[in-house]
């Protein structure tokens, strides 16, 4: 079967199912051939790098074999003319030491060049202010958020460090709790379980797919009722890419902001004017990674850090809380 590359600019995964002709091959010999437009030499540094996994497992070594009917995923690099260059743009850095750095990222910064974006991006960002990142894979980005949500992030400073936050990733051990605005009431939490893969008609789109989807799992509680909103805490168990967005469209209450996945720009016909005149100019999904938790990669620690919304998500949330609903008589 040959590899299906996603369009979406911030998703570069290739992947493919091993066929029987490839049963018990090495690793990197089963991705050299599912994956031909790239070299071995490249699939086994992008192994080291731990940026392949089999059946959502990352593989630790090139010589590991496949079975046949397994899931290979390769975190690919965007082709690209030139490499990255690093760019003196404003990073707001909320801890560093000499291993890892935690960023709060605005709505609207892309994380890594791609399709439509070769430059601007986080990733030249810490390329200038952390010359370091250049000797790490993807200087040091080991995870993601969309490009209109806000947040933290940690980067990886050191090689050592990049393959711990790697595996702590991948054994479901970084804690990312998000802050997250919806249409309509949520009455209570829950978790919502669900298989994500890529839309089968809209291929910019993720969505729950039943058969062939990754395993993903969302936890989520109810914060605050605002009549016609609900503010909610969402914690990721999974990292799919755009998780919390499908999985809360899933339920019928997609974020506010949110277009591509069915969000109205107003809901509630007797909401005050000056809050649907808010509403109506949130331009970007309501979406903020408000705390993030791991183990640091040298300490052995654990460490979390919390990140306040910023001025556009918390004038919305205020807005919100000062509405009554019974005011319209809803």
């Amino acid at each position: 079967m040959r590899p299906v590359t996603p369009v979406e600019d911030d998703d570069h995964t290739l992947s493919a199912v091993v066929d029987d002709a490839l049963d018990g091959q090495r690793t990197d010999i089963a991705c050299a051939r599912l994956f031909d437009s790239y070299s071995r030499a490249r699939l086994q540094q992008w192994i080291a790098d731990g940026r392949v996994r089999v059946d959502g497992a990352v593989v630790v070594r090139a010589r590991d074999p496949v079975a046949a009917g397994a899931l290979v995923e390769v975190d690919a690099e965007p082709a690209a003319d030139t490499r990255v260059l690093p760019q003196d743009l404003p990073l707001t850095v909320i801890d560093a030491d000499r291993d890892i750095a935690v960023i709060a990222k605005p709505a609207g910064l892309t994380v890594h060049p791609g399709a439509g974006q070769p430059d601007g991006t986080l990733q030249n960002a810490l390329l200038h202010h952390f010359p370091q990142t250049a000797a790490v894979p993807r200087a040091g980005i080991v995870h993601r958020l969309d490009k209109d949500t806000s947040g933290l992030l940690v980067v990886a400073l050191t090689l050592e460090a990049h393959a711990s936050l790697v595996a702590q990733l991948a054994a479901r051990e970084v804690h990312r709790e998000y802050d997250a605005v919806t249409q309509g009431p949520l009455i209570a939490g829950g978790t919502i379980d669900a298989p994500i893969g890529r839309h089968p008609r809209d291929r910019l789109k993720m969505a729950v797919v039943p058969r062939g989807g990754r395993e993903a799992v969302t936890h989520y509680r109810v914060e605050q009722h605002f009549g016609h909103h609900s503010h909610l805490r969402v914690r990721l168990e999974t990292g799919r890419t755009h998780q919390i967005r499908v999985h809360l469209a899933h339920l019928r209450h997609p974020l506010v902001g949110d277009l591509l996945y069915g969000a109205q720009l107003v809901r509630g016909s007797g909401l005050p004017e000056a809050l649907r005149t808010l509403l109506a100019g949130f331009s970007r999904q309501a979406l903020h990674a408000r705390v993030l938790g791991l183990m640091h990669p040298r300490q052995r620690v654990a460490a979390r850090w919390n990140c306040e919304p910023p001025e556009d998500l918390s004038a919305l949330l205020a807005a919100l809380a000062a509405y009554d609903p019974r005011d319209d008589g809803a």
